[in-house]
């Protein structure tokens, strides 16, 4: 053959190779299914219930080109079964669609080539796993995970000796809230010693595998990653046994158990170890150094371990390769210099992740912060830290979230800060911030997405800015609280993408342009401009989609009700210049309402009906304004409503009966109206009834007896009406009563010697109560300054005081005076020890002044005047102002003129 013919032979030789080559790939591209391993496929289906028919498909021919199916090219065995749910919110309908149910058919032993099948996130409804999976010695790769199997794991996994991967995590809860997959037997795992690489029973009962569980999975010699995530494990022994093997362990996760131990040395020897979470394991004592051993270590999580204490080592400065690490809510103190100076002299140091938040740490933060220029998020929250944020916070150009919130920072922000041009969230609230921001503070940052800054009311954080700068970022949250702010600033005015807002008390003091509401009205979820001197009026018609919060109380706004469109569910416009009526439509225009404050403004007109078409109202203020007319009759919807304030306004009528409808009524508050007629009988059925004021109208008949049946009750006001009749002892079985006011009515007769048996003032209690006030007026203090009080005076009340009353132990405040009572004081009126202020004037009473009156240290204000008491006032009594004793005309000695006589004691 000619040579020069050669090459061209070769050529052509290679190519025929090649395309016969490819021939047979291509033939193999398409593997024909066998038959039998289609059979099997097809009994495995029909044991299944698929909901979301992702399985329909699974009847062509050709078994390799069904959904979830992979053959080998060359063999067209089935090598692969893929059944995961497609959907991993656990929480939405597509998950719960997508789940398989049924069984799991033994037909799967038939495909004796198959290495993968993955089964997670499907609901096989506390099933057990089958044994004969065990039977399938040819898997490499085993997900079972969430799937909520339930019961003991077959130890014949340990058959399984190429498995390569097994996912047994189980996170479902059988109906007794314990974990429903459990393993009391871990020597099977033995048997995959050799192949094992991951391993993940995470939500897996090991209580019953006692306290060899350590040495049973450390014979995995092969294990790279071990997952054991709230596992009911409930020791962490100290030592591994000699023949113990996890030399090649990378990643060890033993989160969320009781291991109640120190860190055990034995980690150290891990020197493999990459990712250790050992977080919420109740772990105690200090940090040991050995973890300078894990020289490969990346992420470290021990938070939430609550116990851990001492000072951060500064060894975990000196590990080249750590990424990430956690050390939050535990009980570390000290200062962080020493393990921060570590990263600094680390040149190499890597570390993006650190959170030291919820622990005691002090002191002030170093310069050396500023060497962790990979540092993406820093949360030092929750701790005690001083003085001021470093210069060296600029060099941080990595950074994108900052929080130093909740401690006792008390210097200045630094301007550097005006630098970190990655940074996104910026938390510095609650602290005791002071000094100036100026432009440098947040000329680049441009990332900026979310800024919350609060400091102390008494401290003056300044934002000096200028009136027309325009900031790089966009905020989509600000909260701004107790800093001082001025007029409302460009800065501010561009900022309409913003859909968290809160400015608090920062002396904006000018109007707000209707440009920014309706900028920021399709996003906003929380308005709160609350304590401030914003002025003007609100845009009449917008439309807040997602709206949950308005705050807008505490200004100087004026004009109508802002007819506003939203779903919001609290709305606090109260203590500004509001006027004008109440949209009629308002269950239209707010028909998510919850909580609705407007006390404090100078709203007129009527109340409108249509706040009973609200069916989700709770609370309702509208305490000190004009409102006029009678009060709504309407109510039969409102379940949910437990808070009526409607004081002091001009309402006239009757109390409508409806409002026995309100089964969760907590708290009515009709005080200082001109309503007129009798209490409504129907309000016994508001047996949640804890507050009721209805003092200072026009109301009349007798004093309820079915009051008695209240037993929540803890506050009753019906003072300046026009009652009649006695006191009905059904009121002394209200155990919780602490507040009875009943004065500057017609009542008559004795006071009810039952009296003794208003449990609350006889033997003290909680002020819990105090906190339904808190959220419906801003006079909760105003009530808790009279608990444990009895005002019966302005009666025609007659007899003696009850020698019952002196049972009383917790009585702080008693006025009995303007009645038509006689007797005595009682002579041991000293057993009333913590009695603070006592009024008897203007009575009958006769007698001498009880010695024992100067015994009652507590006491503060005392009246006896125009009665008839007699002989010397007590020497010993600290009272010296006449005014407390005139009108007595047997009275004699100081603070009175007149002097006693010799044989007068």
């Amino acid at each position: 053959m000619d040579l020069k013919l050669r090459p061209s032979f070769f050529i052509s030789f290679l190519i025929l190779i090649l395309l016969l080559k490819n021939l047979n790939y291509g033939s193999a591209a398409s593997p024909k299914c066998i038959s039998t391993e289609r059979q099997a496929l097809l009994t495995f289906r029909a044991a299944l219930t698929d909901l979301s028919s992702r399985l329909f498909s699974w009847s062509g021919p050709d078994c390799c080109n069904w959904p979830g199916v992979l053959c080998d090219a060359r063999t067209s065995h089935v090598v692969k079964i893929d059944l995961r749910n497609p959907s991993q919110d656990v929480r939405s309908d597509e998950y719960k669609r997508g789940s398989l149910r049924g069984k799991i058919h033994p037909s799967l032993t038939q495909l004796k080539f198959l290495s993968y099948l993955d089964l997670s996130s499907n609901d096989f409804n506390e099933l057990e796993i089958p044994e004969f999976i065990g039977q399938i010695v040819s898997l490499r790769y085993l997900n079972l995970s969430s799937s909520s199997f339930s019961g003991e794991i077959p130890t014949s996994l340990g058959n399984l000796s190429k498995l390569e991967s097994l996912d047994l995590y189980a996170e479902s809860f059988g109906d007794s809230g314990t974990l429903s997959l459990r393993a009391s037997n871990l020597r099977w795992l033995s048997s995959l010693s050799s192949s094992l690489k991951y391993l993940n029973m995470g939500y897996v009962n090991l209580s019953g595998a006692g306290e060899t569980w350590l040495q049973d999975f450390s014979r995995i010699s092969a294990l790279k990653e071990l997952h054991l995530f709230n596992s009911e494990l409930k020791n962490l022994p100290p030592t591994l046994s000699s023949s113990a093997d996890l030399k090649l362990l990378e990643v060890l996760d033993l989160s969320e158990n009781s291991l109640n131990s120190p860190i055990p040395n034995w980690l150290f020897g891990l020197t493999n170890l990459r990712k250790l979470f050992l977080r919420w394991d109740f772990l105690q004592g200090s940090i040991p150094t050995g973890f300078k051993n894990l020289k490969l270590l990346e992420t470290l999580d021990l938070s939430n371990n609550l116990a851990l204490q001492g000072e951060i080592p500064s060894v975990l400065g000196d590990l080249p390769q750590l990424k990430f690490l956690d050390l939050s809510a535990n009980e570390l103190n000290g200062q962080i210099h020493g393990f921060l100076d570590a990263f600094s002299r680390n040149k190499g140091n890597s570390l993006v992740f650190l959170d030291l938040s919820s622990n005691k740490l002090a002191g002030t933060l170093p310069e050396s912060l500023g060497s962790l220029r990979n540092l993406q998020t820093l949360d030092l929250s929750s701790n005690s830290f001083t003085g001021s944020v470093p210069s060296s916070i600029g060099n941080m150009a990595s950074l994108k979230k900052l929080d130093l919130s909740n401690n006792a920072m008390n210097g200045t922000i630094a301007e550097s800060l005006g630098q970190l041009a990655e940074l996104v969230d910026l938390n510095l609230m609650a602290n005791t911030w002071g000094g100036v921001l100026q432009k440098s503070h947040f000329v680049n940052l441009r990332s900026l997405k979310s800024i919350r800054l609060t400091t102390e009311p008494y401290r003056s954080l300044v934002f000096k800015l200028p009136s027309t700068w325009i900031p790089p970022f966009r905020l989509e949250l600000i909260q701004i609280e107790n800093c001082r702010i001025g007029l409302f600033p460009m800065w501010l005015q561009v900022q309409t993408k913003l859909n968290f807002v809160t400015l608090r008390n920062t002396g904006i003091e000018d109007t707000i342009p209707d440009s920014w509401f309706s900028g920021i009205s399709s996003k906003v979820t929380y308005l709160i401009l609350a304590n401030n001197r914003i002025k003007g009026r609100l845009p009449q018609k917008l439309a807040f989609p997602k709206l949950n919060t308005i705050d807008l109380s505490s200004n100087n706004f004026e004009g109508t009700f802002p007819l506003w469109s939203t779903n919001a569910t609290e709305l606090r416009l109260y203590e500004n210049n509001f006027s004008g009526s109440l949209p009629q439509n308002i269950d239209v225009l707010m028909p998510r309402m919850e909580k609705i404050y407007l006390f404090s403004n100078s709203f007129t007109g009527n109340i409108p009906s249509s706040l009973c078409e609200v069916s989700g109202l709770q609370i309702l203020s509208l305490r000190k304004n004009h409102f006029s007319g009678s009060f709504p009759k309407c109510w039969h919807r409102q379940f949910m409503l437990w808070g009526i304030d409607v004081s002091e306004n001009n309402l006239s009528g009757e109390i409508p009966e409806s409002l026995g409808m309100l089964p969760s009524l907590s708290v009515l508050l009709l005080n200082q109206n001109s309503l007129e007629g009798k209490i409504p009988e129907s309000l016994r059925n508001c047996s949640g009834l804890t507050n009721i004021d209805l003092g200072g109208n026009k109301l009349t008949g007798k004093l309820p007896s079915w009051v008695g049946k209240l037993s929540s009750l803890f506050m009753l006001r019906l003072q300046s009406n026009s009652f009649t009749g006695q006191i009905p002892d059904d009121l002394c079985n209200v155990p919780n009563l602490r507040i009875l006011d009943l004065s500057g009515n017609k009542i008559s007769g004795p006071i009810p010697k039952c009296i003794s048996n208003l449990t609350a003032i006889a033997r003290g209690t909680n002020n819990e109560v105090f906190q339904n006030l808190v959220f419906i007026v801003t006079r909760a203090r105003e009530y808790e300054a009279i608990a444990n009080s009895i005002n019966l005076s302005g009666n025609n009340i007659s007899g003696e005081i009850p020698r019952e009353i002196l049972g009383l132990l917790y009585l702080r405040i008693l006025n009995l005076s303007r009645n038509s009572m006689a007797g005595s004081i009682p002579e041991k009126i000293s057993e009333l020890s913590r009695l603070e202020t006592l009024d008897l004037s203007k009575n009958k009473f006769s007698g001498a002044i009880p010695q024992s009156f100067a015994a009652i240290s507590s006491l503060q204000r005392l009246n006896l005047s125009f009665n008839k008491l007699e002989g010397s006032i007590p020497k010993l009594l600290k009272f010296q102002d006449p005014s407390i004793y005139i009108g007595n005309e047997l009275l004699c000695g100081k603070p009175l003129p007149k002097n006693c006589p010799k044989d007068i004691k």
